[in-house]
């Protein structure tokens, strides 16, 4: 790899000057959407008092981070998973540094430590996006100089998410044991609980801020990438045992004209409008989403709205305007709210 120590605005890229507001949504079928270490086997997080399913922004933030990987080969992502590494060597914060930027102690010596974190910035796609706090040994932060940041906060946020729906705990959870050979005749076994959910449709509210960016040089092309990589992470990330049923539904990013605004309650204007009681809900098919009170903060700020882009599953029904229908429905009903010269519709990029 070679050395670039240009920042990602200085390659071509242009700067983030508008904020972008997003609501992208995924179904989780018969699986597991975002269990809790601290409780028993792994159980899903549950609201206790609706009984809607909790899913975190780091879980989002993980497939997107080893999509990153998976899309750059191990490289340009500084918050690597440590299943995804080839090697058997865990690397320290100092030299996963030096890996990220190929940067050695000649050229670092040589730099400002605005010079290393530009470097640094401009090679870790996965900071610009989210940040990271930089925490390395004494004598190499004294290299890197007291102009490096020990923290990079990410302009690209995402709140906790709770499915739209009451969610139902697979009654036929299974009883799973595992068998291993400790040498010799001997075996040991250990046994945990299979928890998953019936279903459950998991919508999360982002933000990209446009102040934030330029701290981390988040470019434009960094964000329009967003566009296609939530999509891509949640499809191709989740094809493990645990997390098989997950599919992305609906992305959309909304690109204010001016700074510092954003209308801040997009996910709040989606609701699940068909007859179906939730407890009976078993995949997309059985759901209808609402969008009309969305629609409806689009059209009342569609004068301060750059742009609308859009991506929308083929099997998902939407309710607007009275009317029921497919992607080709919400599209309409989006060109109404805000006009047709500001919707952008992207097709899925699996069909």
């Amino acid at each position: 790899m070679s050395i670039d120590t240009t920042t990602a605005n200085d390659d071509g890229n242009d700067p983030v000057e508008n904020r972008s507001e997003i609501v992208f949504a995924y179904d989780a079928e018969d699986t597991n959407p975002n269990g809790n270490p601290l409780s028993a086997n792994d159980k899903p997080r549950i609201d206790e008092t609706t009984g809607a399913a909790v899913v975190t922004d780091v879980r989002l933030k993980r497939y997107v981070r080893d999509q990153l990987d998976d899309d750059h080969d191990g490289v340009n992502i500084y918050i690597r998973n440590p299943t995804k590494s080839d090697s058997d060597v865990v690397l320290d914060r100092d030299d996963l540094f030096k890996q990220v930027t190929s940067l050695d102690d000649d050229e670092l010596g040589d730099m400002t430590g605005s010079e290393a974190a530009d470097a640094f910035l401009t090679n870790a796609t996965d900071v610009r996006y989210f940040g990271a706090t930089c925490s390395f040994s004494s004598d190499f932060q004294d290299e890197l100089g007291e102009e490096f940041p020990g923290q990079f906060i990410g302009p690209v946020q995402f709140s906790h998410a709770r499915s739209l729906n009451t969610v139902v705990q697979k009654g036929e959870s299974k009883q799973l044991s595992t068998v291993v050979s400790s040498g010799g005749d001997a075996e040991q076994g250990t046994f945990a609980t299979d928890n998953r959910l019936q279903y459950a449709f998991v919508p999360f509210h982002g933000v990209v801020n446009e102040v934030g960016a330029k701290d981390t040089l988040l470019s434009r092309t960094d964000v329009e990438q967003l566009d296609t990589l939530l999509w891509r992470a949640v499809k191709n990330q989740t094809l493990t045992r645990s997390k098989m049923g997950h599919q992305p539904r609906l992305y959309l990013r909304v690109e204010y004209e001016t700074d510092a605004f954003h209308i801040g309650t997009l996910d709040d204007g989606l609701e699940l409008t068909q007859e179906l009681a939730d407890t009976e809900l078993r995949n997309v098919t059985d759901v209808v989403l609402g969008v009309d009170d969305l629609l409806d903060d689009l059209e009342t700020h569609r004068d301060r709205i750059a742009e609308v882009t859009v991506i929308a599953d083929r099997y998902l029904t939407v309710e607007a305007n009275g009317e029921t229908g497919g992607p080709d429905h919400l599209v309409a009903a989006l060109e109404g709210a805000v006009g047709a010269d500001r919707v952008k519709e992207i097709d899925d990029p699996y069909t």
